[in-house]
């Protein structure tokens, strides 16, 4: 088998030698300008955000920043959005960002970290399992739900990149989550099923999870996890361009972010034996009976994953919009705020949740 790489949701997928190997690519990072609009860690002094903890039905905590507008009317029911982060990176990485803009604009906000992640609770750490993924955001719910400034039946979701296709699966099964917005989605289950462009053939999906479950048996044996994928943390001249992409944001000032406790080569990278769950993850599936709670898609037109909202705006029922961001690519819409549509995202949810 050919050493081809595959780029699957926000991962790096390596086809034809053992998965957990050859991670990173050699050769030394070339210098790199961050866009003159991208504000990953932008901070407003019109919001106050408080740390907070609740737990999800499996009694696992969840900690999140709740984002606040100091103007809030106190005595009111107020309109709330949930937060997600892109696989793989933590709340601190375009969440917060996102939390901070809508609350600007009057929303109550809350950024979280899905478990196993970041600052939430979930052993072994980076690990995948989109069911509980699914279940953090209607723990959000919960808690958003039950605050006295909160009107509990006008909450709703924004999820970035693989917490697009995490929140859409919440909210098949959760209707309190009154309106859905997705950014630069990644349908996490497909990519790692079919790599992007249909590229991943059966035969090697099959050794990837053949590799993965002969991982388990060294790893039942009490070695420590391998870990996957995730964005690369060198660049080359052969890197390419969704290498590249990711790894401006995750592995330069721009956007990267080690939790504390964590370790920076371990950032974006899931285990090895539980990445192969999203196999068998299909948030598409019945998403027309969202309906008529309505949906927003937004993507990137020059992004990579494009096709995802594509496939996604598809199959969802009325009311539904997929909106394009012209000129704008995947990770743009993590952090470039001249490109972000604040204004779109505004409108939708306040007559979403009117």
């Amino acid at each position: 088998m050919n050493r081809k790489n595959f780029i699957g949701g926000c991962f790096r997928i390596i086809i034809g030698i053992t998965l957990g190997l050859g991670l990173f690519i050699p050769g030394a990072a070339s210098a790199y300008d961050a866009p003159g609009d991208a504000a990953n860690f932008y901070k407003s002094d019109k919001v106050t955000v408080h740390k907070v903890t609740f737990q999800n039905q499996y009694r696992m905590k969840v900690v999140g920043n709740l984002f606040v507008p100091k103007n809030l009317g106190k005595d009111a029911k107020n309109l709330a959005i949930v937060v997600g982060h892109p696989m793989g990176a933590v709340k601190e990485q375009s969440a917060n960002l996102y939390a901070t803009k809508m609350a600007e604009r009057g929303f109550v906000t809350l950024s979280l970290d899905l478990s196993f992640w970041g600052e939430s609770e979930g052993q072994p750490r980076n690990a995948v399992l989109p069911d509980i993924y699914a279940e953090d955001f209607s723990a959000a719910v919960d808690f958003l739900g039950t605050r006295a400034f909160v009107d509990r039946e006008r909450i709703g979701v924004i999820g970035i990149c693989g917490s697009g296709g995490f929140a859409i699966s919440a909210a098949k099964i959760d209707p309190r989550l009154k309106a859905i917005a997705t950014v630069s989605m990644y349908d996490m289950g497909a990519a790692n099923r079919h790599a992007l462009g249909q590229s991943l053939t059966l035969e090697q999906r099959k050794r990837i999870l053949k590799e993965a479950a002969e991982q388990r048996y060294v790893e039942y044996a009490g070695v420590t996890p391998k870990y996957t994928s995730g964005s690369v943390h060198e660049l080359n001249e052969n890197s390419t361009p969704i290498e590249r992409e990711f790894y401006e944001f995750y592995r330069t000032p721009r956007g990267e972010y080690t939790p504390q406790g964590s370790s920076m080569k371990l950032t974006t990278h899931p285990t090895l034996t539980s990445n192969v769950k999203f196999m068998n993850f299909y948030p598409f599936n019945d998403i027309e009976t969202i309906s008529p709670r309505p949906m927003l898609f937004i993507a990137g037109q020059k992004a990579h994953s494009i096709k995802f909202s594509q496939d996604a705006y598809r199959l969802a029922a009325e009311p539904k919009e997929l909106y394009i961001v012209p000129g704008a690519g995947h990770v743009d819409l993590y952090d470039r705020v001249n490109l972000i549509p604040w204004d779109k995202l505004t409108d939708f949810f306040t007559a979403a949740l009117k």
